[in-house]
């Protein structure tokens, strides 16, 4: 399993477009066979930045999410609602192990 926090800073006048944004986009990565995970979380002393939280079955399946439509709608929606260019750690879970995950 692969778990990747993408750290988002967004204007502050497009608090409410990115997130209209990025749940779609969650719900429709939920549909995802690769995916077992996908949160959005929005800081409560700074709420301008996001941490998306993306539990991916396979290091291949990243690559096949960034082909989906509702991906690419989502980047290129969300593009001018930064503040500044997107972040990204890349993780291996401990717990719960892979039979965790739905």
């Amino acid at each position: 399993m692969l778990v990747v926090h993408v750290f988002v800073h967004v204007k502050p006048k497009r608090i409410e477009a990115f997130k209209a944004a990025t749940i779609e986009n969650a719900r429709n990565s939920l549909k995802e066979p690769g995916i077992a995970g996908f949160d959005c979380l929005q800081q409560k002393e700074d709420p301008a930045r996001f941490v998306l939280v993306e539990v991916y079955r396979t290091a291949d399946d990243p690559a096949r999410h960034k082909e989906t439509a509702h991906y690419q709608k989502w980047r290129d929606s969300v593009a001018d609602m930064m503040a500044e260019p997107r972040t990204s750690i890349k993780y291996s879970n401990v717990f719960p192990d892979e039979n965790g995950w739905d």
